[in-house]
């Protein structure tokens, strides 16, 4: 008899925490395919070439898949960062921030459902410590991965009697091409703003730079795809689950204080 071959769809996995995922899941077996704008360069991962900001080409995508493959496993790694004022920030780029980072994940889950729900599935998004604990001169991007997380909660029972298993995993620093791909308004744009902007930008690419390394942090994805009762929201790495657990004890103005001053 044919050995059955698991099938997980990977969201940006060109690069970073994505590309690493994609690594680790077909050296272990997985038919990978991977969607993003550019290709993932491992050369055992199919490529299917889509911007996730345009949800519908997303859901066309994976429903296509769907209609070849049983798919397993959605990983959904696509994200987009801005630093900006609040009070200048265009409408045009955050509108776009949570197409990528929220809505483009809403509509992967929609199209890989269908597929999942006779045997099952495994679905991660990864979000951010980010989304518990704001980003300086970025709410944008923490309240797309707030959004993200709470979403999960309420996917959990609606998914949980057809066996798919959704989990929303929250990754700290991470050493990767994102800290540079990062939209950053100028000192003209950011206008009084600018030097506490800049102060911020700084001290965050320093928090990823030097924080966990992609392969460390996609091992982790893996191995919450292995679990039998995975958690529904997972921070990687004890370092940032011990952050995790002391932000929700501690008083609010203790959190915002110590956050205030990791950027200042």
């Amino acid at each position: 008899m044919e050995r059955y071959v698991s099938t997980a769809v990977v969201v940006g996995g060109s690069s970073g925490i994505g590309l690493e995922t994609c690594t680790r899941l077909s050296a272990r077996g997985w038919n990978v395919i991977n969607i993003s704008r550019s290709p993932c360069k491992n050369v055992k991962v199919k490529n299917i070439i889509a911007d996730v900001a345009a949800g519908s080409t997303v859901t066309d995508v994976i429903s296509k898949i769907g209609e070849k493959y049983k798919i397993d496993a959605l990983i959904y790694c696509a994200g987009f960062s801005m630093a900006a004022p609040i009070e200048y920030a265009k409408e045009s780029d955050y509108r776009y921030l949570f197409d990528v980072n929220f809505f483009g994940a809403l509509k992967a889950v929609q199209a890989c459902i269908p597929s999942m729900k006779d045997r099952g599935g495994r679905i991660i998004l990864v979000g951010s410590l980010g989304g518990e604990i704001p980003i300086m001169f970025d709410p944008f991007y923490s309240s797309s991965k707030a959004a993200l997380e709470m979403f999960v909660r309420g996917a959990y029972h609606e998914l949980k009697p057809y066996n798919i298993k959704i989990t929303a995993f929250l990754p700290g620093g991470t050493s990767t091409g994102f800290t540079f791909k990062r939209k950053v308004y100028t000192d003209d744009e950011n206008k009084s703003y600018a030097r506490d902007l800049n102060k911020a930008v700084s001290a965050l690419a320093k928090m990823e730079q030097n924080g966990m390394s992609p392969a460390a942090v996609a091992e982790d994805i893996y191995s919450v795809m292995l679990m039998d009762k995975p958690p529904v929201i997972k921070a990687c790495g004890f370092k940032n689950s011990a952050y995790r657990i002391m932000s929700h004890i501690m008083p609010e103005k203790v959190t915002l204080y110590i956050n205030d001053r990791m950027y200042r």
